[in-house]
């Protein structure tokens, strides 16, 4: 008996040692190969070709409780670089001075509307408000502390030129503040990580999410589907699957920058990380279906991925938790194991594939974001800070959805969003 567990034990430790390595060169594999194709021929960051018959846009700028950073994020959205466009600011019931900073920008810009929702409905429900309130076919998507670079709306639109087919397109963020540790190895992770993994993503077949802080959508697709779920905590990963069960492509486009602001205390990173875990959970859960849709096959990789890292997580927890019983119980109770944090003999792979896997993102990056080698230092603080809380928010919002009530309205939080001068967050 003693043996088989130990047996049983040694394969488990297995997996939670291999899924990770195994996943972190698939995602190098893919990101290479995305590269190669789309990326390899195309400039660094710069001004990009004009289209002879650009389409207008409509950018939607969902705000709550942004009156410290609205005139910002509307001013750079009035900037950008394109031939005909438009500017929709939709004040979701916002407690403080949003609304007054918003009329007093549309007072002076004609390009600007303001919409007033009397009270707090969600970002779901802000983002349809202003799609039906749209001119345009194309919607692109930002959020109210986001920074807007003057040449996206060319690099996201001429993939719906393009292609019929596509009906969404999400782009590439960037973290601006970068002051503390949290917000220097985030600065890596939306790389390594983040841009890696929709690079190989797209590369392999289907993106999980787009990022709804920079998204250009299809309007017609978005109706189609019946646009963005409100009882979704996460409506960027909810819209991705139902534009994409629906048969429509979602793209990703490295070109398209917005400069964002991102939680740097582990209050506010916490907290964003439970929500971001919370939300997929919801679509995990809603999409189970999948599996048995021989038509939509095409998304089965996406949700096995799904299942294994949360399988992945509780049983990393779950062996973590009986090696340190086993470190307090009478030696023979448990099988005598290494630590599955450090599994024996494995530190040093597991660690140059790190580093190798930041070293790829950073050059993959840098194409479009300047600096991120000074970054490289702090990243080998990821996997003790971010790995611990992605596991643990795991764990935490399966229980959470699950006890949640249906249908329950997802409304807006104000985020940690970093810290500002005055030691103001």
């Amino acid at each position: 008996m003693t043996l088989h567990l130990q047996s049983v034990w040694q394969s488990l430790l297995g997996f939670v040692f291999y899924y990770p390595l195994f996943m972190s060169y698939l995602w190098m594999i893919g990101a290479l190969l995305f590269f190669l194709r789309f990326e390899r021929h195309q400039p660094h960051y710069t001004q990009p070709s004009r289209m002879p018959d650009s389409p207008p846009v409509s950018i939607l700028i969902p705000c709550y409780n942004e009156g410290d950073n609205a005139e910002e994020t509307l001013a750079h959205a009035l900037a950008l670089d394109y031939p005909e466009f438009e500017v929709i600011a939709i004040n979701d019931g916002s407690k403080d001075n949003t609304a007054e900073v918003l009329e007093r920008m549309a007072a002076n810009n004609p390009r600007l509307r303001v919409v007033h929702l009397a009270q707090n409905q969600g970002k779901a429900m802000a983002l349809q408000a202003g799609s039906i309130l749209a001119r345009y076919e194309i919607l692109i998507g930002i959020d109210g502390d986001a920074l807007l670079d003057k040449y996206a709306a060319h690099w996201l639109v001429r993939h719906f030129v393009d292609d019929p087919h596509v009906a969404a397109v999400t782009g590439n963020p960037r973290i601006r503040n970068r002051s503390t540790l949290l917000g220097r190895v985030q600065v890596g992770e939306f790389s390594s990580i983040v841009g890696m993994i929709k690079r190989a993503q797209k590369s392999f077949g289907r993106i999980f999410t787009v990022s709804g802080v920079i998204v250009a959508f299809r309007k017609t697709a978005v109706h189609q589907v019946g646009y963005w779920s409100s009882d979704m905590l996460t409506e960027d990963i909810d819209i991705t699957w139902k534009l994409q069960r629906a048969g429509w492509t979602v793209n990703f486009e490295p070109h398209a920058l917005v400069w964002i602001l991102m939680p740097e205390t582990i209050r506010g990173l916490w907290k964003q990380r439970l929500r971001w875990a919370m939300g997929g959970a919801q679509v995990l859960l809603r999409n189970l279906d999948v599996f048995i849709r021989l038509r939509q096959h095409y998304m089965w990789p996406l949700l096995a991925e799904m299942v294994a890292s949360v399988f992945w997580s509780y049983l990393m927890l779950t062996l973590t938790l009986l090696w340190l019983l086993g470190l307090l119980l009478p030696k023979g109770l448990l099988p005598v194991i290494g630590s599955p944090l450090i599994p024996q003999g494995s530190g040093i792979i597991l660690g140059t594939t790190c580093l190798l896997q930041f070293a790829l993102s950073k050059w993959l990056d840098s194409r479009y974001d300047q600096g991120l080698g000074r970054n490289y230092y702090w990243m080998i603080w990821y996997p003790f800070v971010f790995w611990i809380i992605s596991i643990a928010s795991t764990v935490v919002a399966y229980p959470k959805v699950l006890l949640r009530r249906d249908g329950k309205r997802a409304r807006w939080v104000s985020p940690d969003r970093g810290i500002r001068p005055g030691g103001r967050v």
